[in-house]
């Protein structure tokens, strides 16, 4: 059996993605959909989303489903289920994510609200609908999208690295508890990614800190497709571990705060 063929076995014969639209929700897509999956994908951003699943779909032939809804509503869900009801839906991948960068008290309190609400309850409200359902199956998979922020307090987006932080530990502790059911978990962490998002947030890319690569978007879910089902949580990009690895154990974290804190400030400052 092919890789496709096991990964289609094991994750299909439906996915799920969130924020599809552009970034790394579309590089999902294209992927999961490449290995010989059908696929719901929802966005906000209605004629990015179509277009999107039209050219997945062309590349592919596979069957795509477009639901347009805004995740920072609760009632998300009831759209969701009137576009998934009688689909068996294999793979979760909640990479949707509000996130406006800089400093905490410079930015509203309804945006503050917002990043909890898309990044945190939806990803909850959507594991909680679809995990379930995996479980009764005995096979499944689900890839929560957290950050490399998560990790540690980051100025400039710590509410932010607060919310992945939730997806991350959210992940890591469903691997154990569905690991014997056959459903794979998987807390995914990429670091600075070149999207649509990331180049919205005019980052200062002259005096960007040479510590931190920025990674593509193709690479970057290729190692996420990779790493679900090998292990409870992955970080994109051979040298972003290496860095994490040094400065999350060699380092006090007081001093990590502080040198990630310099790094946002010569991205943002």
């Amino acid at each position: 059996m092919s890789e496709s063929q096991t990964f289609k076995s094991r994750y299909g014969p439906w996915a799920l993605v969130t924020g599809a639209a552009r970034g790394l929700g579309a590089e999902f897509s294209r992927q999961i959909a490449a290995r010989g999956i059908n696929l719901v994908i929802i966005d906000m951003l209605a004629d990015e989303l179509i277009e999107a699943g039209k050219e997945i779909q062309n590349r592919t032939g596979q069957e795509i489903i477009n639901v347009v809804t805004d995740l920072s509503q609760p009632q998300f869900i009831d759209t969701i289920r009137e576009h998934t009801d009688g689909l068996d839906i294999g793979l979760l991948v909640s990479n949707a994510a509000f996130g406006p960068v800089g400093l905490f008290l410079d930015k509203s309190l309804d945006d503050k609200l917002k990043m909890v609400a898309v990044n945190v309850q939806a990803t909850l409200i959507l594991v909680h609908e679809f995990a379930s359902k995996m479980q009764a199956r005995q096979r499944g998979g689900i890839i929560l999208l957290s950050s490399a922020s998560a990790l540690q307090g980051s100025a400039y987006v710590a509410n932010y690295a607060a919310t992945k932080a939730y997806n991350l530990i959210l992940a890591e502790g469903l691997w154990e508890e569905l690991e014997e059911y056959g459903v794979d978990v998987l807390g995914f962490m990429p670091g600075i990614t070149r999207t649509p998002a990331f180049e919205q947030s005019k980052p200062n890319l002259e005096r960007r800190m040479k510590l931190t690569p920025i990674m593509e978007v193709e690479p970057t879910v290729t190692e996420a497709l990779e790493a679900l089902g090998k292990r409870p949580s992955h970080i994109a990009g051979r040298r972003n571990r290496w860095n994490m690895f040094t400065t999350g154990k060699l380092m006090p974290r007081k001093t990590v705060v502080k040198l990630v804190g310099k790094q946002m400030r010569d991205l943002y400052g």
